[in-house]
């Protein structure tokens, strides 16, 4: 469904050229994501996709195993922001990562599933081998992302992140205000009704941190390319997990991380 929020509002800016010019704002709300009436956390993210981003973030953090096993997702309206309840059966819930609490997931923030230092080294399994990606393939699609951007090109402050065939061809986008935000709501996208059966990779309009390494592995995919360079936190993350990464060079795709590599 769509969200009862605008994505966005007009205001009247002054650039350096001087005189009025019509711009666009993003908006941000408070997204309260919980299970069965009980609220679990609450995000700051874009108020678009909100039914593919409380999927997404419960199945990237573990808290349900498969998109089948959700019922419905009831998305609310209130004065204080949006509320989507995910209806499933309860002995479908992971009751370790199922905790009432109060947290505050930032738009900027990448710890939002992650309750204790010692979740951050619990990552996904280690994946299998998977295909090659060529870099021309990479480059390819992080240069037509922006064309697949609508939010972006009006407000010039939302993240994408794409799911994209082996050839680079661009086939699903999701955008946010936060990185994260938009990666989980891929994710929903594409799982809500269980693990599709194509390989493919994933292109993010941003930096490449670690917790775009751990959702992008808990997706499946082949590769994860970003616009800017990882963190060390991400690399070792992507060696351990076997999850290829690459950014966007000068002269083409730089690959970070490779499993041919992995021994060198």
């Amino acid at each position: 469904m769509s969200s009862p929020v605008p994505a966005s509002r007009r205001t009247t800016v002054h650039t350096s050229k001087g005189g009025p010019q019509d711009w666009g704002i993003a908006e941000e709300v408070p997204v309260e994501i919980g299970f069965n009436g009980a609220a679990w956390t609450v995000m700051m993210a874009s108020p678009t996709d909100i039914e593919d981003l409380a999927i997404g973030l419960a199945l990237t953090e573990g808290a349900v195993t498969s998109g089948l096993d959700i019922e419905a997702v009831d998305i609310r309206q209130w004065p204080e922001g949006l509320t989507a309840d995910i209806r499933i059966a309860p002995h479908l819930l992971r009751s370790d990562r199922i905790h009432r609490r109060a947290l505050d997931g930032r738009t900027g923030c990448g710890l939002c599933g992650v309750e204790q230092l010692a979740d951050l080294h619990a990552p996904p399994s280690t994946l299998p081998p998977g295909p090659v990606i060529a870099a021309k393939a990479i480059r390819a699609a992080l240069d037509a992302l922006p064309d697949h951007q609508p939010l972006n090109r009006e407000t010039r402050s939302v993240h994408a992140a794409a799911w994209c065939r082996l050839d680079g061809e661009i086939m699903l986008v999701r955008e946010d205000v936060g990185r994260h935000n938009a990666l989980d709501k891929l994710a929903g996208a594409r799982l809500r009704g269980g693990e599709p059966s194509e390989a493919g990779f994933v292109v993010m309009s941003s930096r490449c941190s670690f917790e775009l390494v751990f959702k992008a592995a808990r997706m499946r995919a082949a590769l994860l390319a970003a616009q800017s360079a990882p963190t060390g936190l991400a690399l070792d993350l992507a060696s351990q997990l076997a999850l290829p990464i690459a950014a966007a060079g000068p002269d083409g795709a730089i690959v970070f991380f490779s499993p041919e590599s992995a021994d060198e």
